[in-house]
C-alpha cells in the first residue's frame, strides 16, 4: 500500500530541482500535491502533468512565500481543492555566493526574504489549514550550515537559520501532533546548480573527491527522504536535521 495515501501535501518551489523531485515522489507515494511556484508558471505546469499522467492528483499554485497575502491565497486553493493539509516541505529557497566584501543589502534581503521569512510565513498559513490529527513540516535546508563553505555568508546564515527554526517549531507545534524536520542536502544536480556554474566547477570536483559515496546528489535522493519523514515510518522523528550529502558534513 502507498505510505502516503488519502495525504495533501504542499510543496514551496517545486516547479523544478529538489522540489520537483519531492513533489513527484510524494505523488508516487499516494499524496495529493500542490506544486508551489512563485513565477516559473510553465516549469510547474509540466510536473503537474508529469504527476497527473502517472496516475496522481496534483495542482499548481502561484504565491511568493515571502508575502503573506500569496501564502494565504496558497492555503485557500490547496483546501478548496483537496481539504486539509498532512504535508508542508518548506523547499522555496534562493542563493548567492560572494565574498564578504561584494555583500549588499539587496543580496542579503532576498536571500532571508526567501529561505528564512518564506518559511516562518509559510508555516505560519499552513496551520490554519493542517490536519487536526497533525501531520509533518519539512524543512530544506543545507549541508552549508554545517561546511561553512568559503564565499557563503548570507547563504550559510539562511540556513543556520532554518536549523534553529526547525529545532524551535519542533518543540512548539509538538503538542498539536505536528512533527517538524529539516534535510540538510549537499550539492544537488539541478538547473539552478548548472545555471549558477556549479555542475563542473572546481567545487563541484572537491564535493565527489570528498564525499564518502563519491558523487553529488540527484533531486530523487532527497525525495526519498522526504517520503521518509512525510510519513508514519518516522512518526517518532522531530527536530531533527538530516545531512544528505553522500556523507559529507
Amino acid at each position: 500500500m502507498k505510505k502516503l495515501i488519502n495525504k495533501v501535501a504542499v510543496i514551496t518551489g517545486a516547479s523544478k530541482g529538489i522540489g520537483a523531485g519531492i513533489a513527484k515522489s510524494l505523488a508516487e507515494a499516494g499524496a495529493s500535491v500542490v506544486v508551489n511556484y512563485a513565477s516559473a508558471k510553465a516549469g510547474a505546469d509540466k510536473i503537474v502533468e508529469e504527476i497527473v499522467a502517472a496516475g496522481g492528483k496534483a495542482i499548481a499554485v502561484q504565491g511568493d512565500v515571502s508575502k503573506a497575502a500569496d501564502i494565504s491565497r496558497l492555503f485557500d486553493e490547496t483546501t478548496k481543492a483537496f481539504g486539509a493539509v498532512d504535508i508542508l516541505v518548506n523547499n522555496a529557497g534562493v542563493y548567492k555566493f560572494a565574498p564578504i566584501e561584494e555583500i549588499n543589502e539587496e543580496d542579503f534581503h532576498k536571500q532571508f526574504n526567501t529561505n528564512v521569512l518564506g518559511l516562518l510565513l509559510t508555516t505560519q498559513g499552513a496551520l490554519k489549514s493542517f490536519n487536526k490529527n497533525g501531520g509533518s513540516i519539512i524543512n530544506i535546508g543545507s549541508v552549508a550550515s554545517s561546511i561553512t563553505p568559503v564565499a557563503s555568508s548570507i547563504y550559510t546564515a539562511t540556513k543556520g537559520a532554518v536549523d534553529a527554526i526547525t529545532h524551535v517549531l519542533a518543540k512548539e507545534l509538538g503538542p498539536k501532533k505536528i512533527r517538524v524536520n529539516s534535510i540538510n542536502p549537499g550539492i544537488i544536480e539541478t538547473e539552478g546548480t548548472h545555471t549558477a556554474g556549479v555542475i563542473g566547477s572546481e567545487f563541484h570536483a572537491e564535493a565527489e573527491r570528498t564525499a564518502p559515496l563519491g558523487r553529488i546528489g540527484q533531486p530523487e535522493d532527497v525525495a526519498l527522504v522526504a517520503v521518509f519523514l512525510a510519513s508514519e515510518d518516522s512518526r517518532w522523528l522531530t527536530g531533527e536535521t538530516l545531512l544528505a550529502g553522500g556523507g559529507i558534513r
